[in-house]
């Protein structure tokens, strides 16, 4: 019986994160914790934990610490849910418990600069689907920019996304018209 578990999870976080190290070297090490997470005790996912919202994916908030050092959300996908283009400005970890979630990735190809909010073109990368027990990861510098979701019209999408703040917000791009603007996103409360 795996008896990983939330707590695990959060003294792993806290004890990577107190260590000096590059985005690269956290995902690293962070990956394997949020494919044993999955595969542990998920009794700490409770019913506010799958809250969905008909308008747009829910973000359930597992944990924030403290000092906005990471952050632990699990986000509910309904039927035909997608996010804006957008980039995170952080690292971080997903891991999917249920269905199959899509990202198509988007790469910079001009050359306006790391702080431009105009004159910013994307080119389609590639896409990957992920399915329960998957997990990706990302860092920035370069941003990882995508836009995720679900296309499914019956079933909903559940993962877990680490990141390295209390992720308040993020960019999101208008392709066509080659910009990006910070938004702030909510949560709800667990």
């Amino acid at each position: 019986m795996n008896t990983y578990s939330l707590d695990n999870f959060v003294n792993e976080c806290r004890e990577v994160i107190s260590q000096d190290g590059d985005p690269v070297d956290r995902v690293e090490l962070l990956v394997p914790a949020m494919y044993r997470l999955l595969n542990g005790d998920t009794e700490f996912l409770k019913p506010e934990h799958f809250k969905s919202d008909p308008d747009h994916y829910a973000r359930n908030a597992i944990l924030i610490e403290d000092d906005d050092s990471f952050s632990l959300y699990a986000l509910v996908w309904s039927p035909s849910q997608w996010t804006p283009i957008h980039d995170h400005g952080t690292w971080g970890v997903v891991g999917i418990y249920e269905g199959a979630l899509h990202e198509q990735n988007y790469i910079r190809t001009d050359r306006a600069g790391d702080l431009a909010k105009n004159g910013i073109v994307l080119a389609r990368g590639g896409i990957i689907v992920l399915t329960p027990g998957a997990v990706t990861s990302f860092v920035p510098n370069p941003d990882h920019i995508h836009l995720t979701g679900n296309p499914n019209s019956e079933n909903r999408v559940v993962s877990l996304h680490l990141y390295g703040s209390a992720m308040a917000g993020f960019n999101i791009y208008d392709r066509p018209g080659q910009t990006r603007k910070w938004v702030e996103v909510s949560h709800n409360e667990s």
